[in-house]
């Protein structure tokens, strides 16, 4: 094991565990959540340990909770005992197994099986002069000493806990199919013949970082001419919680200096690519989930976008290419018009090389 992620109490009577923080989805199965607990009996004064993992979604600053505001929502939360350990010899995992040789002695391991509807990591990019931590879907293990499981009226003390922050994540499908297509035809005003635009994406998934290359064939049957194409890249987050609100940003945009005259066809590739950096001043951009302060990327598109019971947020992203189509004769400007497609777009990040998963 390369790397172990610890976490020990302030009291220093209990310390959790992990192999690793991050955590596949499937779609339809998620990675155990697995890793060890280490006690220290003598400094428990009869009270039990235990452990949970939450999926919540935070939304205003953890300011709030000082004066009693909840600034969290819990999606789900599920609670296991580790202390006095549960009857019966549960079977243990190798990643188990490896910690345990770690931890020594008064290691007891748990593990949690997330359901398949739980939203991936996200945040919401915060705006350059907002402080505390980001709003957005997060993960989070916490080993506890209490007399109860979850008794509303015990109060934990803040030392008599550790926690680790983990993420659930989806990579992109090993099998990249062929890219989705779709076609406009458009009558003007003042003109008895039309154009017709169409584009397509060369494949069906693109990886953060990569160049999206889009095929535009026009045939321009019209006296209008097409005086430049643009092509835009818009992130879509679903927050779904009590209700439901999307919310659009443009993430990339660019303007193609392409002149088509009337009566003419036209056909021809283009480029753009979507980066984080080119966008680190708007507020609430979704980005993948990150650790403390390490670097991330765009949000990754939520696969599972048809499972109905999921809550929290959904990515998706879309291409849009627009014609902007130039008035002729008499009445000039007064006929200009546009002509627009969209594409779905999948953006994700490819699954690195020798990650491992553990599923029961």
């Amino acid at each position: 094991m390369s790397k172990v992620f610890k976490k020990t109490s302030g009291n220093g009577h209990i310390s959790l565990y992990l192999g690793r923080r991050d955590f596949v989805d499937h779609v339809d199965s998620v990675d155990l959540v697995d890793g060890v607990v280490k006690v220290d009996p003598s400094g428990l004064d009869g009270k039990k340990v235990f452990v949970y993992l939450a999926c919540a979604f935070r939304y205003g600053s953890e300011d709030l909770d000082v004066i009693g505001l909840s600034c969290r929502k819990d999606i789900w939360i599920n609670r296991v005992q580790v202390y006095p350990a549960p009857d019966g010899n549960a079977e243990k995992t190798q990643m188990q197994e490896s910690l345990l040789k770690k931890v020594g002695e008064n290691g007891y391991p748990f593990s949690f099986q997330m359901p398949p509807n739980l939203p991936c990591s996200v945040s919401l990019q915060p705006g350059p002069n907002d402080a505390g931590k980001a709003c957005g879907v997060d993960f989070e293990v916490k080993a506890y000493m209490a007399n109860e499981a979850n008794n509303a009226t015990e109060v934990i003390e803040k030392k008599a806990t550790c926690r680790l922050m983990i993420r659930k994540i989806q990579y992109a499908p090993n099998k990249n199919s062929a890219g989705p297509k779709a076609d406009i035809t458009k009558q003007f005003m003042m003109s008895d013949k039309p154009v017709h635009m169409e584009a397509s994406l060369d494949k069906e998934i693109y990886y953060h970082g990569d160049p999206i290359t889009i095929s535009v064939k026009i045939n321009n049957e019209t006296t209008k001419v097409v005086k430049k194409i643009k092509v835009t890249v818009e992130q879509l987050t679903n927050v779904v919680l009590y209700s439901s609100d999307t919310y659009t940003k443009s993430v990339c945009t660019e303007e193609f200096g392409e002149t088509i005259n009337a009566n003419s066809t036209f056909e021809k590739s283009f480029q753009v690519t979507p980066l984080l950096a080119n966008n680190k001043e708007k507020r609430g951009l979704s980005v993948d989930g990150r650790l403390k302060y390490e670097d991330t990327n765009l949000a990754s598109t939520t696969l599972s976008q048809d499972n109905k019971e999921m809550q929290g947020i959904l990515v998706s992203y879309k291409v849009k290419v627009n014609l902007m189509v130039s008035g002729g004769g008499l009445l000039g400007g007064l006929t200009a018009s546009d002509v627009t497609v969209e594409l779905p777009l999948t953006l994700m990040s490819p699954k690195p090389a020798g990650e491992f998963s553990i599923i029961q």
